[in-house]
């Protein structure tokens, strides 16, 4: 079996901190991070992150929580609030639909219904784990329909998924020999759209509002450091959303980190 190709116009990984723009060539490429225990090959499962954004003055700040010790995937680490996708995300009852150049950057990968549980899963994860709700009023109210343990405080107060709030910036697939594997779309989302307050969960402590910069000097996961590279691109070059734009892929060929656009 021949090895898969490096993609053509695939752009340097640099340091947790961000990445680097520049000519691919072949030697410079980022190995991918030694680890003390390999897994068999799994397929990866649909996941979503959302990362909330606010100014305070002219830094800006971004939520973030340590995961627990306990967990299988990323212990002791910083990152946004997100996880996989849920069957049940498909059918939740939603506010407002996603964005049209949001929804087109998702259907890439992703099917019709697949991509409006992506939005969905990155509301609730970020609910979950952080108490903050990224919705608006549901017409007709609060369901009848019992959504369960998730969605009590959220769809019971007759407040649905804003999905309009969210702008896909990036996705990454976990490389191989991992304990999980995600298949992960980050999204973004003003913090003045969420409400709420703060509290910890099972999966996520010390969660607060970091300056990005600083974020940067935390214990965090490569793909993090990167996806704040990008957070900071994009905090100080906003893109025009009523265009449609590419965004990074972040993939492993040959052991090699790589991003390319998609």
């Amino acid at each position: 079996m021949s090895k898969p190709r490096i993609p053509t116009g695939a752009v340097v990984r640099g340091t947790d901190k961000g990445y680097i723009h520049g000519d691919l060539k072949p030697g410079h490429e980022r190995p991918v991070e030694q680890i003390e225990k390999t897994y068999p090959y799994m397929r990866p499962r649909d996941a979503a992150t959302l990362i909330l954004v606010r100014m305070k003055g002219r830094t800006p700040e971004v939520l973030m929580g340590c995961r627990a010790a306990k967990s299988a995937f990323m212990p002791n680490r910083y990152v946004f609030p997100g996880g996989r996708v849920d069957p049940a995300d498909a059918h939740i009852p939603v506010a407002t639909p996603l964005d049209r150049h949001v929804k087109a950057r998702l259907l890439k990968a992703a099917s019709l219904q697949r991509a409006q549980a992506l939005g969905v899963a990155a509301i609730r994860e970020t609910f979950e784990e952080s108490g903050l709700i990224l919705g608006k009023p549901l017409k007709g109210g609060a369901p009848k329909k019992d959504h369960g343990e998730h969605w009590k405080g959220f769809l019971d107060t007759g407040m649905a998924p804003a999905l309009d709030c969210l702008d896909l910036i990036a996705r990454a697939v976990t490389p191989p020999g991992r304990p999980r594997r995600f298949n992960a779309r980050f999204f973004m989302a003003r913090a003045e759209d969420a409400t709420g307050e703060i509290r910890h969960s099972s999966e996520m402590g010390d969660i607060r509002w970091v300056k990005l910069d600083e974020a940067r000097e935390l214990p965090l996961p490569t793909i993090t450091g990167l996806i704040l590279g990008e957070i900071g691109r994009l905090v100080k070059e906003p893109p025009d959303r009523k265009k449609q734009r590419k965004i990074p892929l972040f993939i492993t060929v040959h052991r090699k980190h790589l991003m390319i656009e998609e």
